[in-house]
């Protein structure tokens, strides 16, 4: 059970499309949408990062005012975003002491601060779209990536239920999941799951632990442009002298 928990993630799980996961190799994952040059995608993570999974997990590594880095201004950041009684200068700590956390849930709940450069923005991004039902958990919640996993789906009321089905598929069983209720952002049009803004959510969420698994990122792809667009300028006419220079002679 501790060894699980160490290993868990942010949890403001959202939906899944109806993807089928094969017995063997372990379950497929789907492509995560992932641009850390969407500003907007950043903000709206960050918001559903420190408005819900921060409450249980840390990220230490990241402080506050690095949400400048995707266009906030502080004033903004102290308006949304700051705890009471925190500096915007501070790191992404919780109140919840080590100690009430192994008493309450068996181990500290990790540190999600690299968890996108552990883990894959593609196995986040599945992960936190793949809860469903399962009561011979106590939590009631399993996950196709991280099976028996310890976090219960703290948003299935934007889910919904979905269950896991077993279909006999081309190569054999497999394993499916359904979507069986409907939640609060989830659509069930003539049997058929809609699912889109759960995904925009999770992809904006997996979007902002990608960045904060590297904050320079950011600044360091909008330099690198810049670096290499003023070295074309500087040497394409340099170039294009001394090809004339070399040739002058057999022309």
């Amino acid at each position: 059970m501790k060894k699980q928990i160490r290993h868990l993630i942010a949890a403001c799980a959202l939906a899944l499309p109806l993807a089928s996961f094969a017995n063997e190799g372990g379950p497929a994952l789907d492509k995560a949408p992932i641009n850390i040059q969407d500003t907007e995608s950043l903000q709206r993570g960050a918001q559903i990062f420190t408005n819900y999974c921060l409450s249980c997990h840390s990220a230490v590594s990241m402080r506050y005012n690095r949400l400048m880095d995707i266009g906030l201004s502080e004033q903004q950041i102290k308006d949304n975003l700051l705890p009471d009684g925190v500096k915007i200068g501070e790191p992404m700590k919780i109140s919840m002491m080590a100690a009430d956390a192994k008493n309450w849930l068996g181990a500290p709940p990790p540190d999600l601060s690299v968890v996108a450069r552990s883990r894959g923005a593609d196995w986040l991004y599945t992960y936190l779209r793949g809860f469903y039902r399962d009561d011979t958990r106590p939590t009631g919640w399993n996950n196709v990536v991280f099976d028996k996993v310890g976090m219960p789906h703290v948003f299935w009321q934007w889910q919904g239920d979905q269950v896991l089905k077993t279909v006999k598929g081309p190569h054999g069983e497999e394993h499916k999941l359904e979507l069986v209720k409907a939640g609060t952002l989830t659509k069930l049009e003539n049997g058929k799951a809609v699912t889109v803004d759960y995904d925009r959510r999770m992809a904006d969420l997996t979007n902002f632990l990608v960045f904060m698994g590297e904050p320079a990122q950011v600044k360091r792809n909008q330099i690198g442009y810049v670096v290499l667009m003023f070295l074309g300028l500087l040497l394409l006419p340099l170039a294009y002298f001394l090809k004339k220079e070399y040739w002058k002679d057999v022309h």
